[in-house]
């Protein structure tokens, strides 16, 4: 018996203060056929999160009213959303940044500007475990 393994698409928020980055990132998302949902900054994000109910999550770190670190452990702390990967974007690649971003649960670090390679890089990674395994 052989299997297919069957890709689900993604329900993925990307919260950045930048409309390039989001401009970006909801282009490459969707041509992988992916749902995106954009917010602005972190508070944005929150309120409406239950509805977005995202399967990932890309948060910038440098935001106004709520740093991307705040926004992690945030989401990291709600029952629901806690197991909800978190990928942290910052222009900057530093250990502290990296360091300060594991400390806040983030799962992963990626430095801006990314690729669209790197960008669905990082989403096939944490997609594994919503693949469906199909016996045929």
């Amino acid at each position: 018996m052989s299997e297919i393994v069957a890709r689900v698409s993604l329900n993925i928020l990307v919260i950045d203060d930048s409309y390039t980055i989001r401009r970006s990132a909801d282009q490459f998302l969707r041509q992988a056929g992916h749902r995106v949902f954009l917010a602005t900054d972190g508070l944005d994000a929150l309120g409406s999160i239950t509805e977005m109910n995202p399967d990932l999550i890309f948060c910038d770190i440098l935001m106004p009213r709520l740093s991307g670190y705040q926004v992690c452990w945030l989401v990291k702390k709600n029952a629901r959303f806690h197991a909800t990967p978190v990928i942290m974007l910052s222009s900057k690649d530093g250990l502290f940044d990296r360091a300060r971003a594991t400390i806040v649960g983030a799962t992963a670090f990626m430095t801006k500007p990314f690729s669209e390679e790197g960008l669905l890089e990082a989403v096939n990674t944490y997609a594994e475990r919503r693949s469906i395994v199909v016996e045929s």
